[in-house]
């Protein structure tokens, strides 16, 4: 599998460093409210990207953390009038309830921030002792960026214009993206903090955010490892601080390969609650779709280029017209499965046996997309090509057994779970559309013509049907 490495800015091969199995970090959610759908495309396509490697032959170790501890956890805490842990842990719960929900694979661990705190603070006594960090006079302590020869080279600071600006530390968890500053690796205990300290040697207080993940991969993946993955608005300045913080401690490189992934649009613009195009995945069912549809959506751009999650139809309307287009294009994978499936008589692989299945037959080349660089969209364009040519009723048992097990195998990389085929005319209606059929049978029943055609069409184009019956009417997608 080759992929593209953000250190390097190429595209390169991957091989275990130990020669057995690959060993990548994730960084996971800050669980203070529900993940949305902008953070899910992150971690579906790190799904993917586990699920390519193992059902490639290669064994994995997938860590990946939670932050349970930060400015914004102990601010929506007391702003909620829980505990720290009681907060914290039920959005952790509704983001792994998310997870299954949209098949993601568990990491062999999950890790929190407040569990690792001794670790944390080992880290800090060794990076003091080594002259990379100071104590301030209020008992908070900074890692010296001065300190630290190869700071930036992730994010080629040494390229951009970078202000340093009049102070020489920032407490802050996140910092202005274009200050290079000493950053903070134990916050000084606040009255606003409340409840929330530990003890340290500096005095009460908690760690720096960019700290927790250092201290987390160095606990389960050792002082180097095989690959280190976030959201590409992670990569300045946390990625390069956990660089800096690491091997100033370890005196080795942090990660071989860095993967960074780039932001899902809605609507061509920044996803926002005060702009009223903020979904989470609860909102997502609620509008009549399965996690399927959006995961599938999630997946159909590559992972270096922005996503536009099309939400609005033409005329402003919330009909979701990229979920419905998902929706189609699964029922079509579906369809085929099951054709393939009837001609073959073989028996359906599970994922384990999957990992175990050569890639030979009509989809060798989506699987091949998928090994080189991760490129989702071209491996559904190459699997939709082949549908093209495939006429299951004139295969041999044997030709469609192949082309079966290898669309399985292409859906278990993917992550992809399939509808019941007969499943259109049960498909959850949205409701945008279910009031247009409505207003059009008003329309119709006052014989206004001209309207109740007009609101024909516009339901035919947001992908579904009317079809009238003497009682009334039935919704189902357009074929």
């Amino acid at each position: 599998m080759r992929l593209f490495d953000t250190m390097t800015r190429t595209v390169r091969e991957l091989a275990p460093r130990d020669g057995a199995t690959y060993r990548f970090y994730c960084c996971g959610p800050t669980v203070y409210g529900p993940a949305h759908i902008g953070n899910f495309r992150t971690f579906v396509l790190q799904d993917v990207f586990r699920r390519t490697l193992e059902l490639s032959g290669v064994a994995t170790f997938h860590v990946r953390n939670l932050t349970d501890v930060d400015d914004k956890t102990i601010r929506d805490s007391q702003a909620a009038g829980q505990s720290l842990e009681d907060f914290t842990t039920i959005w952790r719960d509704r983001f792994r309830h998310d997870c299954s929900r949209l098949n993601l694979l568990e990491p062999a661990i999950e890790p929190s921030a407040v569990a690792h705190i001794p670790q944390q603070i080992e880290m800090i006594e060794s990076l003091i002792t080594t002259g990379h960090a100071y104590a301030s006079d209020d008992g908070s302590v900074y890692f010296r960026v001065t300190s630290f020869a190869g700071y930036g080279r992730l994010s080629r600071l040494d390229q951009r214009e970078i202000r340093l600006g009049a102070s020489a530390a920032v407490s802050a968890d996140e910092y202005e993206k274009d200050s290079i500053a000493d950053f903070v690796l134990w916050k000084a205990r606040r009255p606003e903090d409340g409840p929330n300290f530990w003890k340290s040697p500096w005095g009460e207080g908690r760690p720096g955010w960019h700290l927790e993940c250092s201290a987390m991969c160095r606990e389960y993946l050792g002082d180097s490892f095989d690959l280190h993955s976030g959201g590409i608005d992670l990569m300045f300045p946390h990625h390069e601080n956990e660089i800096a913080q690491s091997e100033a401690c370890t005196g080795h490189v942090l990660a071989d390969h860095w993967f960074h992934l780039t932001h899902l649009l809605v609507d061509g613009g920044k996803m926002s609650k005060s702009v009223g195009n903020f979904y989470t995945l609860d909102q997502v069912e609620k509008a009549g779709f399965r996690p399927a549809d959006l995961r599938y959506v999630l997946i159909a751009a590559h992972y270096r280029q922005p996503l536009n999650f099309v939400a609005r139809d033409d005329q402003g309307g919330e009909s979701f017209p990229a979920l419905q287009g998902a929706r189609q294009a699964l029922l079509k994978i579906a369809k085929m499965a099951e054709a393939l499936s009837a001609v073959s008589g073989a028996t359906a692989l599970d994922y384990d046996s999957a990992r175990q299945q050569p890639i030979t037959g009509p989809f060798a080349p989506a699987f091949a997309a998928l090994a080189d660089d991760l490129n989702t969209p071209d491996a559904l364009g190459q699997m939709f090509t082949a549908f093209r040519s495939l006429k299951p009723a004139e295969m041999t048992s044997a030709a469609a057994t192949e082309a079966y097990h290898g669309l399985q195998v292409l859906m278990f990389a993917l992550g992809l779970e399939l509808p019941p085929v007969g499943e259109a005319e049960q498909t959850p209606i949205p409701e945008a559309i279910a009031a247009l059929a409505e207003a059009r049978w008003q329309a119709k029943a006052a014989k206004n013509w001209p309207e109740s055609d007009r609101l024909r069409d516009a339901v035919l184009a947001e992908g579904w049907e009317i079809k009238d019956t003497k009682e009334g009417y039935t919704l189902c997608p357009k074929a």
